[in-house]
């Protein structure tokens, strides 16, 4: 998914990405939907209809839109939606803290949540960095993969 970026083998090219599917940000993006749910089924918390429906929006909201920009035909929607990918994980760590303000999840599943959500955000601004400097409006040849 990545560029290379600083001998990091997590973000060193290893192939075109040719689907979704294997870019990093939306794998990292899908197990961080998954701790949401796991966080947001706890029993006060998943009694808070409002705060646990729009924390669990913002979590899919990130690798949702990872996926339609990647299927979309030009880089420049591609960068668009990588931006709104990355303001949902800002969305998802106010919520994160919200839950922890008001007692649902405690300090640590705060920590790693937050952990979380900001690697996502980061490999996120990554890629988008990347699919900037590469020429190709069509291809996502700055992409590289790695299965989780």
């Amino acid at each position: 998914m990545q560029s290379a970026e600083s001998g990091n083998d997590e973000y060193s090219m290893s192939k075109t990405a040719t689907r979704f599917e294997e870019l990093v940000a939306w794998q990292k993006a899908r197990a961080l939907v998954r701790e949401v749910y796991r966080l947001s089924a706890q029993r006060a918390f998943s009694s808070d209809f409002a705060l646990r429906d729009q924390i669990r929006r913002a979590a899919i909201s990130v690798p949702s839109n990872i996926a339609e920009g990647f299927e979309r035909w030009h880089r420049t929607e591609f960068r668009r939606f990588l931006t709104i990918a990355r303001a949902s994980c800002a969305e998802l760590r106010t919520q994160l803290y919200i839950a922890n303000d008001v007692g649902y999840i405690s300090d640590k599943a705060l920590t790693t949540a937050l952990a979380e959500a900001e690697e996502v955000a980061r490999i996120i601004g990554k890629l988008h960095g990347a699919l900037g400097r590469t020429a190709s409006p069509t291809q996502h040849s700055a992409l590289s993969t790695q299965h989780l």
